[in-house]
């Protein structure tokens, strides 16, 4: 069966998907020619907003929640070679992941990377053996790029959410990337359909305004809910808008 993490691997280029991968995402994008532009849209904002933490906030320690497979530029790549002191925890709970999860442990010496198999529904868990890497009286940025929404329920998806803000100091940041439905409606939701009726896991899309609640309490940067390449675009970044929309927040 199609799974979202390779999906999003062979969208990208990679090469750790399976036949059923690669049939599913050829119909997904014959269908949905957009969806190219999101894949590559999310993993640009993925190597933006990792800068911006590092280099323009002075973080250094990560917590990458939903990391997929292993690609060019993955977050401890990006961080390293700005601070190579930067601590990364990824969290994923694909096996596939876990099986190449040492190409995401290459650290520069002068760091750390760990990997955590757990689910985004068990933030408990997440935190707990996060704490084996990270400093939590220190900041973290949290990212939370393209998982939020597998999580179908709306409540569940709030609380994950508040929890896992709540367990960092104040100056942390979050980051989230989520499939969203305001342009193109017809075809956002033909697309989730398509997916649900093939593929796992299942996933809902919401409305920039239902992503914006899960910032609430916290302090907005600008340029606010946007599609991911709107959000402090560099002169080499497409100017289109995708289905995939992101938000960072500060916790004051």
């Amino acid at each position: 069966m199609p799974h979202s993490a390779r999906l999003w691997n062979y969208w990208l280029g990679g090469k750790d998907n399976f036949a059923s991968d690669r049939v599913a995402g050829d119909e997904i994008a014959r269908r949905f020619p957009s969806i190219i532009d999101l894949a590559k849209a999310d993993r640009a904002f993925l190597q933006r907003v990792v800068r911006y933490f590092v280099a323009d906030q002075g973080i250094r320690q990560i917590l990458d929640i939903g990391t997929g497979l292993p690609t060019a530029d993955n977050t401890h790549e990006v961080a390293q070679s700005i601070a190579p002191e930067s601590r990364i925890v990824y969290v994923d709970n694909d096996p596939l992941v876990l099986v190449h999860a040492r190409a995401l442990l290459t650290s520069n010496p002068a760091g750390a990377t760990d990997y955590i198999e757990a689910d985004l529904h068990n933030p408990d868990t997440i935190l707990r053996d996060a704490r084996r890497t990270l400093d939590f009286d220190k900041p973290i940025a949290i990212t939370l790029l393209g998982v939020v929404h597998f999580i179908l329920d709306e409540e569940e998806a709030q609380q994950v959410v508040r929890q896992l803000a709540a367990a960092v100091p104040p100056g942390s940041y979050l980051a989230i990337a989520h499939g969203c439905h305001d342009i193109r409606k017809a075809e956002a939701d033909d697309i989730v359909t398509f997916w649900n009726e093939r593929g796992r896991p299942k996933i809902v899309y919401r409305s920039s305004a239902e992503i914006r609640r899960f910032f609430d309490g916290l302090e907005l940067l600008q340029p606010g809910v946007v599609p991911c390449t709107r959000w402090c675009p560099g002169p080499k970044d497409p100017d289109i808008d995708v289905n995939q929309y992101c938000g960072v927040v500060r916790k004051p």
